[in-house]
């Protein structure tokens, strides 16, 4: 069984048509504008809207884990000792809390993603596997959704940071359509400062994918801090074409913050405020210099 956070339906921007995209929990990576930091940790966690909260306990009073205290004339959550039972989101008189991670069947979940079969049908789209990152979840019931997905002639996705071991992704491979594989910079260091791992194995895995015929998308979340200069994206044009990764397309992915209001309701601090989207003129010539060095399928966004 894997933890999913969130089942979205009508997503027109991880991969092909119109597509379902499934967030599994947990991640290896801690990059530092993760728009998804509720799908970080590998267990439940709980979520609360702490600017609307009025403290009026009721929340604490019925915590197992007595997780709940009050704080300022706020309910705050201690993670460490909360269990994700979600028995406070019951009692939350305004609705904030939520618990981040919910467990399915593969029966359960593949009959949620049938429901879009039509849709999947008229654009050429399908189901994308995301997360956090799919390629850490439990591999036998990722495998064996990808298999009954496959079956029913259902397209599939991944959406993949690449940190996970190579025999997860040497398994799910004959189901898998395109690979929308991340690359954030090819300084190790730089890597492990914003992402908290180094790159070998990422890059790694891309190498394995792409050996075995795999059709992959590369997506560059762009970053002035950390790869946001023409130097940056030529190191990694030359590693794509010294390594001759099969590259379908290029997506430039620019920095945005719109995940940073979920951090809060973690009970965490967002540590991307002194990051940057780089300019308009700038993301245009790394089009341009993905293309002059022969990438025709380039876009900004996606």
């Amino acid at each position: 069984m894997s933890l999913i956070t969130s089942i979205q339906k009508y997503s027109i921007h991880d991969g092909d048509g119109i597509r379902t995209t499934v967030f599994f929990k947990g991640c290896l990576l801690k990059c530092l504008w993760c728009h998804n930091p509720e799908t970080q940790c590998f267990k439940p966690e709980l979520l609360c809207d702490r600017e609307r909260c009025a403290g009026c306990g009721s929340c604490a009073a019925v915590c197992p884990q007595k997780a709940v205290k009050v704080q300022e004339g706020k309910m705050v959550t201690d993670q460490k000792l909360c269990n994700g039972c979600g028995t406070c989101v019951d009692y939350c008189n305004l609705n904030l809390r939520e618990v981040a991670g919910k467990e399915y069947t593969i029966s359960e979940l593949v009959r949620e993603l049938k429901k879009d079969e039509m849709f999947y049908e008229e654009s050429g789209g399908g189901v994308t596997l995301s997360g956090g990152e799919v390629m850490m979840a439990d591999m036998d019931y990722v495998v064996e959704l990808a298999k009954r997905l496959d079956k029913m002639g259902i397209s599939v996705t991944v959406d993949t940071c690449g940190q996970a071991p190579s025999e997860n992704f040497e398994r799910l491979l004959p189901y898998v359509d395109t690979f929308l594989y991340d690359i954030k910079t090819m300084d190790n260091d730089v890597h492990k400062k914003y992402m908290g791992m180094g790159n070998e194995q990422i890059l790694k895995n891309l190498e394995y994918i792409s050996s075995k015929g795999a059709r992959i998308y590369i997506r560059i979340p762009v970053v002035r801090e950390v790869n946001g200069s023409i130097e940056d994206m030529g190191a990694i044009i030359d590693y794509l074409k010294e390594k001759q990764i099969r590259v379908a397309n290029v997506n430039l992915l620019p920095y945005h913050n719109t995940g940073s209001g979920k951090y809060e309701k973690l009970g965490l601090t967002y540590k991307g405020t002194d990051l940057h989207a780089p300019s308009n003129d700038e993301m245009e010539q790394f089009v341009t210099l993905f293309k002059e060095s022969g990438f025709h399928n380039v876009k900004i966004g996606g």
